[in-house]
């Protein structure tokens, strides 16, 4: 039995990772073990000998689950571009069954883990294989990262469609402003509530450099998690 969702976005730079690590924060203080995981990681720096991406690094240090790191995050590459094309440029194929092996042993480590995708929903992971499919095969529910600004409301509106009709349930989704000057934010909000048919699980509002810490203040995990209810059997 195991616990978990899978994250993805509206685009890139929308707030996954931030929204990732304050989901794992809350379940920390429930008293939970938590754990994070980025499959697939494109943009990273040489750390202590080895390849570090900056979003894996925030998962890992608000889980409190001592994992390996190859579990967490079993494919990185250094250059930050989509990751079908980083992985062709390192001679390597993104492999599905890999990420799943990875997945189950997070699961038999940790009561929660939360998936944090790359890019968007549908972004290609090898030639023929995509995120959508990757959340698919983990049979996890989908919370959904709204990046507020300009054209937030087509390309959420389109992404809930995608999961959709994959048919992944959607936990949920989460407002996070990244353009503080976005004009009629409520009106868009409003809109989105309106649209969405899955709660909003809070609203981040715009600041410079937030933390994850801060920005759990703004949420609230799912219903599943909240009462303490396994999603997969």
């Amino acid at each position: 039995m195991r616990q978990g969702f899978f994250i993805t976005g509206t685009d890139t730079g929308v707030g996954k990772s931030l929204v990732a690590a304050a989901l794992l924060h809350l379940n920390v203080e429930k008293g939970r073990r938590a754990v994070g995981m980025k499959p697939v990681a494109a943009g990273a720096e040489m750390v202590n000998g080895g390849l570090l991406n900056e979003d894996v690094g925030q998962l890992m240090a608000a889980g409190n689950v001592d994992a390996p790191l190859e579990l967490i995050n079993p494919y990185v590459f250094a250059p930050p571009v989509a990751p079908h094309i980083a992985a062709q440029q390192a001679g390597v194929e993104i492999s599905l069954t890999t990420v799943i092996n990875a997945f189950a042993a997070l699961s038999d480590l940790a009561e929660v883990v939360v998936v944090e995708g790359a890019g968007g929903f549908c972004v290609p992971l090898n030639d023929t294989e995509e995120m959508a499919g990757l959340a698919g095969a983990m049979g996890l529910p989908v919370i959904l990262v709204v990046g507020m600004r300009l054209g937030c409301l087509n390309h959420a509106l389109l992404t809930v469609e995608a999961i959709r009709a994959r048919g992944l349930p959607l936990a949920g989704w989460v407002a996070n402003r990244i353009d503080p000057q976005m004009p009629c934010f409520e009106e868009n909000l409003d809109t989105l509530r309106q649209r969405i048919a899955a709660p909003c699980l809070g609203v981040i509002g715009w600041q410079a450099g937030i933390t994850y810490q801060h920005a759990a203040r703004s949420l609230r995990l799912p219903d599943a998690l909240s009462g303490q209810k396994n999603l997969n059997k």
